[in-house]
């Protein structure tokens, strides 16, 4: 499984950003749907929260601090993730990792499952 985060950058409180995630692996050789898409974030000194997730067959699952202002989604022809950003605070400010993994999300949120397979991380930056 290979990763490959673009899209971080500088932007304005208020402002927007898309994040996208390159993604190949993720649902092998049988074209399975049961794979699990996250958006993952972190600043210095604190452990990393997760953002976003998204399924194999499209369900999506948002942190409530990011609810109404993040949108997830794929694109299965292109392999890519998106994570669209509006109404950034500065508190987003974060590196932003994309991952993934073989099961269904719920076994992460629900199953004591880790994502194994990550990006390098994009970093955003929210000015005040």
């Amino acid at each position: 499984v290979q990763l490959v985060e673009s899209g971080g950058g500088s932007v304005q409180a208020g402002g927007s950003l898309t994040l996208s995630c390159a993604h190949s692996g993720v649902s092998g050789y049988t074209g399975s749907t049961k794979y699990c898409l996250g958006w993952f974030r972190q600043t210095s000194g604190e452990e990393r929260e997760d953002v976003a997730t998204i399924e194999g067959d499209g369900g999506t699952h948002y942190a409530d601090f990011v609810k109404g202002r993040f949108t997830v989604s794929k694109d299965d022809t292109k392999n890519i993730l998106y994570l669209q950003m509006k109404g950034l605070k500065t508190e987003d400010t974060a590196k932003y990792y994309c991952a993934a993994m073989r099961r269904v999300c719920d076994a992460y949120y629900h199953g004591g499952f880790v994502f194994k397979n990550w990006g390098q991380g994009t970093q955003v930056t929210v000015s005040s």
